[in-house]
């Protein structure tokens, strides 16, 4: 959840039947109620990566950035390396550093750094629904 911003307008207290068990329950069951009528998304968090390989080895690069679900931003030649830079969900990204290893022979390296948040696709939005149903964890 993020940007969320809850303003109570009325309310009434009852000395016998207002606790703070009360006060929690309907904070609870106003949330569930107003989450559920928003339309929730899965979000995840993408990363801004830059990968640095010969020229040779550019196309695997841009290639691999493909692959993870990413998208290519741009591309930059620095002291005789070519510089692919774009973004790639954080889920994609574990095993990456032996992935370029391998595919460049030892010569690509890169680095990357939180960017934003942004939904999870649909149909991969469904697969962990379903997972974590599965899993008792959602009801």
């Amino acid at each position: 959840m993020v940007d969320v911003k809850v303003c109570v307008f009325d309310g009434s207290y009852h000395e016998v039947d207002s606790n703070e068990f009360a006060f929690i329950e309907a904070a609870r069951q106003a949330f569930k109620q107003g989450f559920l009528k928003a339309n929730p998304q899965i979000l995840e968090p993408v990363m801004n990566v830059e990968v640095s390989v010969p020229e040779d080895y550019m196309g695997a690069a841009t290639g691999s950035i493909c692959q993870r679900r990413g998208r290519v931003d741009g591309m930059d030649e620095k002291g005789g390396a070519k510089l692919v830079r774009g973004f790639v969900p954080l889920g994609e990204m574990f095993g990456y550093s032996n992935s370029i290893r391998t595919m460049t022979q030892g010569r690509g390296s890169f680095t990357m750094s939180f960017e934003r948040y942004e939904a999870v696709p649909f149909e991969l939005s469904e697969k962990i629904i379903e997972k974590r149903k599965a899993e008792g964890k959602v009801r």
